[in-house]
């Protein structure tokens, strides 16, 4: 007869990403996992595989739980423009938190940390890089369409631009202790977009 569980799992689920958002993957032991979901080894490997699965399990559930927000945000009808300036702004004033420097964006984290060497984990990270460029050149070539954009701009070369300065204002703002400096590189990144 099969056991029931003791524990929520997607409690546990949750738990686990916060501590890989903390700490990383590598700083992170299965003995470390076991302290914080308080559950027992077996239980762990038995609800959510290897420790490199449940890595993935929680990378994919923070991104599932940045998407929508982003999604809602960036195609709310009227003007598009503000809202892509909004959500640049944003990135960049949460880059610039104190919060941020202690734990960054998940997604980020896992390209700096295992991209170079896990194609499993670059390939989740490639899929998020690539849904937040579409959802930017969605509202940049709605933006263009309304007139809020000049026809000789390229809305795909912007999103790509905008892509990167966001990911670049999360890794210079983990380390940076002036929210300036990726407050500017945010302006002037928007900027290109008159």
């Amino acid at each position: 007869m099969a056991r029931t569980k003791e524990f929520d799992p997607d409690a546990a689920l949750q738990s686990a990403l916060e501590l890989f958002w903390r700490r990383g993957y590598e700083a992170t032991s299965v003995a470390d996992l076991v302290e914080h979901l308080g559950i027992g080894r077996a239980s762990i490997y038995a609800t959510f595989g290897s420790k490199h699965e449940l890595y993935l399990k929680a990378l994919d559930r923070y991104a599932e739980s940045v998407d929508p927000g982003l999604v809602e945000e960036l195609s709310r009808p009227g003007p598009a423009l503000p809202a892509v300036r909004e959500v640049v702004r944003r990135f960049a004033a949460e880059a610039g938190s104190s919060e941020a420097r202690r734990a960054g964006c998940f997604v980020t984290n896992t390209a700096a940390e295992l991209g170079p060497h896990d194609e499993v984990a670059a390939r989740r990270v490639q899929s998020s890089w690539d849904r937040l460029e579409t959802l930017l050149y969605a509202s940049l070539a709605r933006a263009q369409a309304q007139g809020e954009l000049p026809v000789e701009r390229d809305p795909r070369a912007l999103a790509r631009m905008l892509l990167v300065v966001l990911q670049g204002v999360r890794v210079v703002g983990k380390a940076s202790t002036d929210p300036a400096r990726v407050r500017d590189a945010a302006e002037q990144a928007l900027s290109l977009l008159t």
